[in-house]
């Protein structure tokens, strides 16, 4: 990278505050804890994926989507955990930060061995409101897709 390119950093404060957020965030999610994990996004969130047309907008159709997900692993005795890592935290001018990690997600059927399931890029916007983080938008990139 050369010295054009290094970006602006947050301080260890933040980074850890964001390492936190993503820690309980996924833990959230992999859990099924529907409307709490819902919670961590604004209520005009954006949530990209390529396997979908277009993006799953606000608190409410992330929910939908998570329960959907949830009883559909739920039928197949499967459960998903989400790793983040690698994680890249640049402060915005508008005060959000923006935020690239890797995102593995491993899958495990009842009685089975884990594999790896996804490997991703994730791209999120967190903004802070009501003093806590929360992700304004999303877009995910996976790795065996064009």
């Amino acid at each position: 990278m050369s010295t054009e390119q290094v970006a602006e950093r947050v301080t260890a404060e933040v980074y850890a505050e964001v390492q936190q957020f993503y820690a309980e965030h996924m833990q959230l999610l992999d859990g099924g804890a529907v409307d709490a994990w819902a919670e961590t996004f604004t209520e005009d969130a954006t949530f990209a994926v390529p396997t979908l047309p277009e993006p799953t907008r606000g608190r409410r159709g992330l929910r939908e989507a998570l329960s959907r997900t949830t009883r559909e692993l739920a039928a197949a005795r499967e459960r998903r955990r989400h790793w983040h890592g690698m994680v890249a935290v640049f402060p915005n001018g508008d005060g959000s930060l923006r935020v690239r990690c890797y995102a593995l997600v491993f899958a495990t059927r009842l009685e089975q061995q884990p594999v790896l399931h996804r490997v991703c890029v994730c791209e999120d916007v967190l903004v802070r409101e009501g003093g806590r983080l929360l992700v304004k938008s999303r877009e995910v990139t996976r790795d065996d897709l064009p």
